[in-house]
């Protein structure tokens, strides 16, 4: 089983255990549109749990089975806001489901599994946030130079994301606002596609400000942006900027970063993967973002992404169940139980 929390609601995904770990056959899903809610402790637990398990229960009885032999939950946030997470799943998912074996990973690390599977590279993920992760597939930073995991933002919107869909959403409306107010540097077609979204301009604040989903509602404008930045100079600046964070990103997690001048060669070298609800926005932000990582990783193979978070989610569970996972392991991005 596989379970993907992230900023625009929480999806589970059952399915068997196919050779060499990978899974084996179309899985059972279920999607819930609310995103686990944060506070004082972090992401919490209980109101998670009260999501997942009564679903979970559900697809076991579609199965035909009681029980899993592998759980893998992938969390936005787990690295930084996950303690009652680690506190509480544990023992809750063990009851409930029985699995022998279970992983608490980062969003970023099954965003990864999930387009690129266990090989080594770097992946940029980017929803209603942004963080890349890249790793050469070694055990550890001790143990290897290139090993462990190379986490680069996912910091939330308030700190970091840089380039992800809050952040665009957030630019474009504050571009919008300065048209409201008559201040330079705004845009008349951002702000109506603000007033056709949202209504009234100044009434935005008290839409906002009091959401606990405010990431995903900031989101959710990133697209009105895209639409814009055909005619729009102050939209399509705002992609180009996302696109910079983007690459930039992806350069710091990138294992085995191509040295200035020489670009990457062979399958050692890694390959890079760009995936997320954002980069369904097309060209207004992908070609920006595949020029700037041309520049800054020359070289560097950019995939398509195999699958996404929950398909990551379920083949971490799926190798765990298989005893066949490599992915570095550590207390906060990747934790095996």
């Amino acid at each position: 089983m596989g379970i993907d929390s992230g900023g625009s609601g929480v999806r589970i995904a059952l399915g068997p255990v196919g050779p060499r770990g990978a899974p084996a056959a179309e899985p059972l899903t279920w999607h819930s549109p609310t995103p686990a809610l944060v506070g004082e402790r972090g992401i919490d637990a209980a109101g998670l749990l009260g999501q997942v398990l009564p679903a979970a229960q559900r697809l076991l009885r579609q199965a035909g089975t009681e029980r899993v032999a592998a759980v893998c939950v992938g969390a936005a946030g787990m690295a930084s806001l996950g303690d009652d997470l680690r506190a509480h799943l544990p023992t809750a998912l063990a009851d409930a489901l029985g699995p022998r074996r279970l992983a608490l990973a980062a969003d970023g690390v099954t965003a990864y599994v999930g387009a690129l599977g266990q090989r080594p590279g770097a992946v940029v993920a980017a929803g209603t946030g942004m963080i890349a992760l890249g790793t050469g597939l070694g055990t550890g930073p001790g143990d290897d130079p290139h090993g462990g995991w190379r986490r680069v933002d996912g910091w939330g919107h308030l700190l970091g994301d840089c380039g992800g869909g809050a952040w665009i959403g957030r630019a474009g409306l504050e571009a919008a606002m300065r048209a409201h107010d008559g201040r330079t540097g705004g845009s008349q077609p951002l702000l109506s596609r603000l007033e056709a979204t949202f209504g009234p301009p100044e009434h935005l604040p008290g839409l906002l400000y009091p959401r606990s989903d405010r990431p995903a509602v900031l989101a959710s404008f990133a697209p009105e942006v895209g639409r814009c930045a055909a005619t729009d100079p102050v939209a399509a600046a705002i992609l180009h900027e996302a696109a910079d964070h983007i690459a930039r990103a992806a350069q710091a997690a990138f294992p085995h970063p191509p040295t200035t001048g020489q670009a990457a060669h062979g399958d050692d070298a890694g390959a890079l993967a760009l995936t997320g609800g954002l980069f369904r926005m097309g060209p207004p932000l992908v070609d920006p973002v595949r020029r700037e990582l041309a520049r800054r990783l020359p070289g560097v193979p950019v995939t398509e992404a195999a699958g996404d978070p929950l398909a990551g989610a379920l083949r971490v569970a799926s190798a765990l169940a298989a005893d066949a996972l490599r992915l570095p392991v550590d207390g906060e991005l990747l934790q095996v139980l």
